[in-house]
């Protein structure tokens, strides 16, 4: 019984704790950075004569994925914060196809704008409620769903890497 009891306490703790870090700023800020890092590893691990490369024709690029990701990045934060992104819907994905160079860029900015986005903001407003795609959700919440959304688009890119015979990064959880 008590073994039972100190369990359920230390999962409530971590749970509780877990939720305080999401809810803080500066805690996204490294997880943000994080994954700008990562995401610009990926960038670099193909060559710049395979950005356009699909692993069949009805998918999007390896270069389309990424700056789709940019566009979702820009997109959820201007909709979670009210500021206005810096380029136009979609505007990312329609600089496919110039360079290498453009696309990390693109990308790089991207990351940028959320991550300076996210300094500007305390802890009060993290658990705010915003309309975002025609959702009620906290501005955590929102941002927990557009750093899904990247992580999501970056992993698919990992076959198209390897397919394209270079390596992917390795994971970086920490």
């Amino acid at each position: 019984m008590k073994k039972n009891l100190y369990l359920t306490l230390a999962l409530l703790a971590l749970v509780s704790g877990s939720k305080c870090l999401a809810a803080d700023p500066a805690y996204l800020v490294k997880e943000w950075e994080r994954a700008k890092a990562f995401t610009l590893e990926y960038l670099e691990a193909m060559p710049a004569d395979k950005y356009g490369y699909k692993p069949t024709p009805e998918i999007r690029s390896f270069e389309q994925q990424l700056l789709h990701l940019a566009d979702a990045n820009f997109g959820f934060t201007a909709g979670i914060t009210g500021t206005a992104s810096p380029i136009e819907r979609g505007g990312a994905e329609k600089s496919a196809g110039k360079s290498k160079e453009v696309t990390v860029k693109m990308v790089s900015d991207s990351y940028d704008f959320v991550i300076n986005a996210l300094k500007g903001m305390t802890a009060a407003q993290m658990a705010e409620t915003v309309n975002l795609f025609g959702m009620d959700m906290t501005r955590e919440v929102a941002f927990g769903k557009a750093f899904e959304h990247q992580t999501h688009h970056r992993g698919q890119t990992t076959p198209y890497i390897r397919l394209a015979g270079a390596t992917p990064p390795n994971e970086k959880l920490f």
